[in-house]
């Protein structure tokens, strides 16, 4: 059986302790590992340095360094190489633990929102050891397997209503800095749990680009759909027209409401708002239909442009009343979404600026991982029983509803 032999030389050891008692139990740490490493090899070729013996399996071919992140630093250790089978020793076997861990817990960093310097910064004054930002950076790419799973996964769960939005980041591209549309779907089961279903990012927000992105999503298994939540940009009404056509649109309600008291007089607002939210909190189609009018009629001359602009997209936004009641308010706004959008600004903006596409989609697609995890711990928005009981009553009539949206969009 091999020996472990450690000389250490008393006046260098007393020297560092006499000066850096960290550094000498460094210096103790690395004699003593290098002699293991040694009696590791010797125990592995059968033989002893320049020892004859029949024992011999293989032979020496030389050290190689490696570091060895330690409590009291980081030193080096000489690790020797066999000339046929390759050496093997336990004592990194812990070390892989602990540098798996550092490593995701620096990539847990950047993802919660902390900058890579400061990531370098913590992981230099914690453990001894120093990782430049553009290592950081690469260690990150690591997530790239992960997210990517996650946002080709077949969606072959059944999603009763979609919510979506986009939301612009700034990216590096060829030598200039642009606004990218980094667009999001949140899909809500039949038991009421919410779900990231899809993100990708695009040049800009269009019909072709919405199009591309959900049928992205329909070619990954999402079908049978019953309800659209989103705000009213042109391009994707398009879009869920030409790719859902038999699925109705839910117009945001809070960016509706937004819209008409933008073209309405500063001193009426106040006021026009309460009527509003009284009209969309109606029990029944019929008593939304009445406060509209009343609204309007009240309205019409102090605030007409508000009041055409209510007339308008009235119907749009009240979709969701012919959901049962207690099923409306999660549906009846892109709020949800709007809060996964506003805790993607919140952990981007350390960075302010992405070196390119593929970070922006690795960082924000593994925030997305990160809340969609989240969100399997949150209540229930309704119950499965009551879903289905109101989709297999009302289903006709919301294809029906969806069918007069695709012609007012051709008329239009």
């Amino acid at each position: 059986m091999s020996q472990v032999h450690i000389t250490v030389e008393y006046e260098e050891m007393v020297s560092l302790l006499s000066k850096d008692r960290n550094e000498a139990f460094a210096v103790l740490m690395k004699k003593v590992l290098d002699a293991f490493l040694l009696a590791e090899s010797e125990e592995q070729v059968g033989a002893g340095k320049h020892e004859r013996s029949e024992d011999r399996t293989d032979y020496r071919n030389g050290t190689r360094d490696r570091p060895l992140v330690t409590r009291i630093g980081k030193i080096t250790l000489k690790v020797p190489r066999h000339r046929d089978v390759p050496f093997v020793t336990m004592i990194f076997d812990s070390y892989q633990r602990n540098e798996a861990a550092l490593i995701s817990t620096m990539v847990e960093m950047v993802i919660q929102g902390v900058s890579t310097r400061k990531v370098t910064n913590v992981v230099e004054e914690l453990c001894g050891t120093s990782f430049s930002k553009s290592t950081v950076s690469e260690l990150c790419k690591r997530l790239d397997e992960i997210v990517n799973q996650f946002k080709n996964r077949p969606l072959t769960t059944p999603y009763m209503f979609v919510i979506t939005d986009a939301k612009y980041f700034k990216v590096r591209e060829n030598h200039s800095i642009v606004s990218k549309a980094f667009m999001v779907a949140m899909g809500i089961t039949a038991d009421g749990r919410r779900e990231i279903i899809g993100f990708d990012t695009y040049e800009t927000e269009s019909e072709a680009t919405w199009i591309q992105f959900l049928t992205s999503l329909k070619d990954r298994g999402l079908t049978d759909i019953n309800m659209i939540t989103s705000d009213a940009h042109s391009g994707l009404i398009a879009a869920l027209k030409s790719v859902y056509p038999e699925v109705p649109w839910q117009r945001c309600q809070y960016h509706f409401l937004k819209n008409i008291l933008h073209e309405a007089p500063k001193k009426e607002q106040t006021g026009l708002q309460t009527e509003l939210r009284d009209m969309f909190t109606a029990k029944t189609m019929k008593e939304a239909r009445k406060l509209r009018d009343e609204i309007i009629n009240d309205y019409k001359d102090v605030a007409p442009k508000a009041m055409e602009r209510l007339d308008n997209g009235f119907e749009d936004a009240m979709t969701v009343m012919w959901l049962p009641e207690g099923m409306r308010t999660p549906l009846r706004t892109s709020n949800y979404i709007e809060r996964e959008n506003g805790e993607l600004e919140r952990r981007s903006a350390v960075i302010r600026i992405f070196p390119n596409v593929a970070s922006l989609n690795r960082l924000m697609g593994a925030v997305l991982i990160d809340r969609h995890d989240l969100m399997s711990t949150r209540n229930a928005l309704f119950t499965k029983e009551r879903c289905m009981a109101a989709i297999n009553e009302i289903k006709p009539r919301l294809i029906q509803i969806a069918q007069e949206q695709v012609k007012l969009l051709k008329a239009a």
